[in-house]
């Protein structure tokens, strides 16, 4: 660890700056509601449109890392995440928010990068994926203090701001300016190159897909169920993803290399990362609306302040990162397989948990503290896993794909949770006053319920991992003179 030290110090860095964009908004996603004059089941589509445009950015700025260098494009989707994250601060009105926070969904590529500049440190040790699994620890460390950091100064600084939200909303994007120069000077460029290009086609199909979906659930969310073209929109966005699988499989190339995905250690793995996002990226406005929501008027919700909601972030992160480091132990008493998939039946607990008993603080406290231990350990081996059972001139993809998967699961996710959120109290007066806004019970019953179920599921798939799929392969020769294997080599 010697050798990453320098580098991994920076990155640590670039890691709080990306926390600190994924919990410093939680808290004050009622504010932003309240200024804007829409729903709380609204706030989800801001969610929905910056993860699905993510799942869109992540593979083809993985794959132009591959190319041009990971520090290159490192730094290029930092700059465009300070900028978009600037344009959040002064955005005027409902449609300039929602682009720059789309935009903003830069930073999800960072960690793929990252990781793939540590391999590219350690590719010619024996012991590579065992340094890259520790690096990628201490940097799922460095997001979630920066997402406890970041929510507990928002809940802070909105009321030492007087409320205002202009103010309040500057503070990460001066975290985002500042992450350009840690790149900068801190990162040095990968030796590793791949050859090719990026599959301008595969993007062009994979966007339609997700495209036509996206637009399904927004015209379901706006029309209702009982229109029956909206589903005939959906079914297209299905049905565009077969000829992008039939393309991938025909070049050599390409975006989403499909027969890795559908190896035997590679699914699961995947699908776990997918299936995963519903909870940890779908779930967080709902908790925060719910938090903010007055039982006195409601008859649920707990009331809290912004201050008070970012105590639950607050103890949900710190689970997180327990969990996170707690991990390399459990793995070493079991197997990083059982380990992995008992932590997903964590998750499932912890949010199973939350939907008989949620009527105070603490007991959401203890259900999110639960679902916070399994998701820790998730956060912190899925991406080495995925590294681990890839073949070696695919561990950059590969890596890039659990965050592709997690991001696709937690904007659909946010979708369909925007959906059962709806208030037609809120729509009818405009979303002007809390009680106008404020989303059914059972809508936050259906969250849960989804997020505890899709959590067993993963569970279950990760049993199927075989067991020695996380193990360290062999070396291939030149990945010490800083060249990677032609594509087919060192195939597992």
């Amino acid at each position: 660890m010697r050798a990453l030290g320098p580098i991994v110090l920076f990155l640590f860095l670039v890691e709080i700056t990306s926390g600190i964009l994924q919990g410093y908004y939680t808290p004050i996603l009622t504010d932003v509601a309240r200024n804007l004059g829409i729903a709380d089941g609204d706030v989800n589509w801001f969610e929905a449109a910056q993860l699905m445009f993510s799942a869109l950015a992540v593979p083809v700025l993985a794959r132009l890392g591959d190319i041009y260098g990971h520090k290159r494009i490192l730094l290029v989707s930092t700059v465009l995440t300070a900028a978009a994250s600037w344009g959040v601060a002064f955005a005027p009105d409902f449609w300039t928010f929602l682009v720059a926070w789309s935009l903003q969904g830069f930073y999800v590529v960072w960690l793929p990068l990252e990781i793939a500049l540590i391999f590219a440190r350690v590719a010619s040790k024996p012991d590579r994926a065992a340094l890259t699994r520790k690096a990628a620890g201490l940097l799922v460390g460095g997001l979630q203090f920066g997402v406890i950091a970041g929510a507990l100064a928002a809940g802070a600084l909105i009321g030492v701001f007087a409320g205002n939200l202009q103010l309040t909303l500057m503070v990460p994007a001066v975290a985002a300016t500042l992450c350009i120069f840690a790149v900068w000077f801190g990162v040095p460029e990968s030796a590793l190159r791949a050859g090719g290009a990026v599959d301008i086609k595969g993007f062009a199909l994979l966007a339609v897909g997700l495209l036509l979906l996206t637009s399904g659930l927004t015209f379901l969310r706006i029309n209702g169920a009982g229109t029956w073209w909206v589903w005939l929109v959906l079914l297209a966005g299905l049905a565009a993803f077969v000829p992008f699988v039939r393309y991938q499989l025909r070049i050599d190339e390409p975006l989403v290399d499909i027969r890795m995905l559908r190896s035997p250690s590679m699914w699961p793995v995947q699908l776990t990362a997918g299936l995963f996002g519903i909870s940890v990226l779908g779930a967080q406005a709902p908790m925060s609306t719910f938090a903010r929501t007055d039982r006195e008027v409601h008859g649920y919700g707990l009331g809290l302040e912004a201050g008070s909601v970012s105590l639950i972030i607050g103890a949900y992160v710190l689970a997180v990162l327990s969990g996170a480091l707690l991990f390399p132990l459990a793995a070493r008493l079991t197997t990083p397989r059982i380990t992995l998939s008992g932590a997903a039946a964590v998750v499932g607990i912890g949010y199973g948990l939350q939907v008989p008993f949620h009527d105070s603080l603490p007991q959401t406290l203890a259900n999110m503290v639960i679902a916070g231990l399994g998701s820790g350990a998730l956060v912190a081996a899925l991406p080495s896993a995925a590294a681990a059972a890839a073949p070696l001139n695919r561990t950059g993809m590969a890596t890039g794909l659990t965050n592709t998967t997690k991001t696709i699961g937690g904007s659909f996710a946010s979708a369909v949770f925007g959906i059962a959120l709806l208030s037609a109290a809120g729509e009818s007066l405009g979303g002007i006053t809390g009680a106008a806004t404020a989303a059914p019970l059972s809508g936050y019953l259906t969250v849960w319920t989804v997020c505890s179920v899709t959590a067993f599921a993963a569970a279950a798939a990760l049993l199927l991992v075989p067991r020695l799929a996380f193990a360290d392969a062999p070396l291939v020769p030149g990945l010490a003179e800083g060249t990677l294997p032609a594509p087919g080599e060192n195939s597992r």
